[in-house]
């Protein structure tokens, strides 16, 4: 017999509505406002937080880097390196809806396992991954 499927893991609610929280409570701390989610490993939204007064275009941000961070695996800070001279790259992979070429946005691992994206918009782009990790942190979970 053929096998036709395999397992794939994902991050319960109550661990993305904690990853979510934890962040907003490290943007408090930092005194910035912040737009955060989380996202299966498929990139689709699993948990979304707009801390009040955070910036209305960073919702489509923060969800777009959680989607970027769990489609490619690796934070979305290493674009720019990864970029710099290749310019097909530098010039498309911008260009793709969705994809977020700048920090803030992580894959969230357990152990091998990539198990969705975390994503933050409304500080600096180290602000946000910030925020972030520890929203991973919360999770005892360490950034990629």
């Amino acid at each position: 017999m053929t096998q036709h499927s395999v397992e794939q893991r994902t991050m319960t609610a109550e661990a993305a509505n904690t990853a979510v929280l934890a962040a907003v409570a490290k943007a408090t701390e930092l005194g910035i406002r912040i737009n955060v989610a989380v996202t299966d490993p498929g990139g689709v939204l699993t948990a979304f937080l707009r801390m009040p007064g955070a910036f209305l275009h960073s919702v489509d941000i923060a969800i777009d880097k959680a989607y970027t961070a769990a489609g490619f695996g690796f934070p979305t800070s290493r674009w720019p390196d990864l970029l710099a001279g290749n310019d097909a790259l530098r010039w498309g992979m911008p260009q793709r809806p969705r994809i977020v070429t700048f920090g803030g946005g992580l894959p969230v691992r357990d152990g091998d396992a990539l198990i969705g994206g975390i994503g933050v918009s409304g500080g600096s782009a180290e602000e946000d991954e910030t925020c972030a990790r520890a929203g991973l942190a919360a999770l005892g979970l360490d950034a990629a």
